[in-house]
């Protein structure tokens, strides 16, 4: 029997496990686990290699809680460890017994599937434990059999026991704080959290309850398999899986699988997304080896794509020393790359083969996309191809392919082609009445990234000029240098000015701008400009500047100096008559553009109430 001291650097290191290492008690259970499957692969391994024919093909690894004990047993019938492996792998902490055991056989991660990379995951267990016990027996027979406990401190004992069953127990004694663990739904909770891919059987039961035993997880999970043997109903099984309070299946799927430079798979769904922008509470899962390690993968999978679900399992990401957080270096930069270019690739094969199919799923992927090419070049390089426009009208265009339509017709002075667009088609109705009576084409662009899109395409191509059909008259929308003589002198323009700001609603002090248009044309147009609009809808706070602000610094109100009511407005004599004319008019015009609102909208609706029963 020996009683000594732990090696380490430090007297103090169970204080720094407990308060700094692990960010979150709840992963002792991972850490214990997932040593216990390194020991059934290792021993997997080396039955293999040393062609030991005694070893059971019922290697499993048991949880069991018991409650009157208020302790935890994590027991395997894997490798198991000597009395020297003891030594070295628990008494000095921070040596990793998996690194050695790879370099050993000279075994590659990928093939073993050994998890442990750091060596401190025992050590997680004192966060909720006052003692900790190893049983253990070597697979070696001529081994004895060994007895480990510590209760927190640089102390321990440790001693020859009679002879045990090829394995390790590991039994923890939980402390005050952390009685939740014996309850057993907190356990099978975080089993199927952390390890619900393990490639080892793991059984769960309670002393309390021997006949409640469940066994907690896949052991073949279907990002590990060949994608040409997996059809969509595995695919469909494995989303509802991971998310079982998902109810709708996803629309398509990348499946992922490179060898090198660095080896990765996983499969990333699409769900439906439409036109918000959600906090996702079901994310993408990173495994490091089919464990479990978190779903905050900042570095990993780029910003537009955080909208996807699904799992990503790599060795080869770099992982903090408690594998709670990553660590960016050059690796996670290419592996970001390698995830771009799959999703990129997937997307331009769906457009490809069957375009059709692809337009049906595009208002449910377009915020993805669009985000995409907003944030990442490489991204946009390859979008560029598959981004497509819907009009007013339902059909879809690729920017060559509406470009090729409407350059004929659709072209202002400067030779720019414009591409007229509304965000709504009911609130902007009249426009695109006017736009179609022109024959031009009208996009659909209302997702909440569209300014920014237009922005990064009139940068990307410099022969188009996206503008809103509301934001000015259509005529000048598209000059082409099309010009209408005024029918009023100079004179009588300031005085048509005076007579329409002094009759102007408080709430309603536009600017104003006199244009010579068509007689046939409305005689006021409320717009905002398309560049003014464009820097309110690009400022995160421009929402709130407008509403404090006088309005009249972004809305102007066009008036039609042709128009046969500004004749009547200057003619008119009596002043109460002009400006129930003006006012009528204006009111209308606010109503159109759903700008009337409050006592101002009451008022013109019990008016023109009063003037139907006279």
């Amino acid at each position: 029997m020996e009683d000594n001291k732990i090696s380490v650097t430090s007297n103090n290191i169970f204080p720094i496990i407990k308060r700094f290492l692990y960010s979150d008690q709840e992963v002792f259970l991972r850490e214990l686990v997932s040593n216990a499957t390194d020991a059934i692969i290792k021993l997997k391994t080396i039955a293999k290699l040393e062609n030991l024919d005694d070893i059971e093909d019922d290697l499993k690894i048991r949880v069991l809680i018991n409650q009157k004990n208020k302790t935890i047993h994590v027991i395997d019938n894997g490798i198991g460890m000597t009395k020297e492996e003891v030594k070295k792998y628990i008494n000095q902490i921070a040596f990793s017994g998996a690194e050695e055991f790879i370099k050993k056989y000279n075994t590659s991660t990928k093939d073993s599937h050994i998890i442990g990379h750091f060596g401190l995951g025992f050590y997680s267990s004192f966060m909720v434990s006052n003692k900790v016990m190893i049983f253990t027996q070597s697979y070696q027979k001529e081994a004895s059999s060994i007895f480990w406990s510590c209760e927190g401190s640089p102390n321990f004992i440790m001693k020859e026991i009679e002879k045990r069953d090829r394995g390790t127990e590991i039994v923890l004694f939980l402390n005050e704080d952390s009685k939740e663990f014996l309850e057993y739904n907190r356990i099978l909770k975080l089993l199927q959290k952390y390890c619900k891919f393990l490639p080892v059987e793991i059984h769960l039961s309670s002393k309390e309850d021997n006949d409640k035993e469940t066994i907690v997880n896949n052991i073949h999970p279907t990002w590990n398999k060949n994608p040409l043997q997996l059809i969509d109903k595995n695919y469909l099984d494995f989303y509802h899986e991971l998310y079982p309070n998902q109810l709708e299946d996803p629309l398509f799927w990348v499946h992922l699988n490179i060898d090198h430079p660095f080896h990765l798979t996983g499969i990333l769904f699409f769900p439906k997304i439409e036109r918000r922008i959600d906090i996702q509470k079901d994310k993408i899962h990173l495994y490091q080896n089919q464990v479990y390690i978190t779903d905050n993968l900042e570095g990993i999978v780029p910003d537009f794509l955080s909208l996807l679900k699904g799992v990503i399992d790599s060795p080869d990401i770099p992982l903090n020393v408690s594998r709670s957080h990553l660590q960016s270096d050059t690796s996670v930069k290419n592996i970001s790359r390698y995830i771009t270019r799959k999703v990129s690739d997937k997307l331009n094969s769906l457009f490809t083969i069957n375009r059709e199919d692809f337009q049906k799923k595009w208002e449910d992927i377009k915020i993805i996309v669009e985000y995409g090419m907003i944030s990442t070049q490489n991204f946009f390089d390859k979008a560029i191809k598959f981004l497509i426009f819907s009009t007013v009208n339902n059909i879809y265009f690729t920017l060559e392919e509406f470009k090729e339509k409407i350059s004929p017709t659709q072209k202002n002075k400067e030779g720019k082609i414009v591409f007229l667009y509304s965000s709504d088609k009911e609130e902007q109705h009249s426009y695109i009445k006017e736009a179609k009576n022109r024959n031009y084409e009208v996009l659909i662009l209302d997702s909440p990234l569209s300014v920014h899109l237009m922005q990064k395409l009139e940068f990307y191509d410099k022969e188009i000029s996206f503008v809103r059909v509301d934001s000015d008259h259509i005529e000048k929308l598209i000059d082409k240098e099309k010009k209408y003589d005024s029918e009023l002198s100079e004179k009588e323009k300031q005085d048509l000015i005076s007579f329409i700001s002094n009759h102007l609603v408080d709430e309603y002090k536009f600017s104003i701008q006199l244009e010579n248009l068509s007689k046939k044309d409305s005689p006021f147009l409320i717009i905002v400009p398309e560049f003014l609009r464009r820097i309110k809808e690009m400022n995160s706070i421009g929402r709130e500047i407008v509403k404090e602000k006088d309005q009249k610094e972004y809305y102007q109100l066009i008036v039609n100096t042709n128009h046969i009511l500004m004749k009547k407005i200057l003619q008119e004599t009596y002043e109460d008559k002009r400006k129930e004319m003006i006012q009528e008019a204006l009111n209308l015009t606010l109503l159109s553009k759903n700008l009337l609102q409050g006592k101002n909208l009451t008022a013109f609706i019990s008016k023109r109430l009063e003037d139907l029963v006279r």
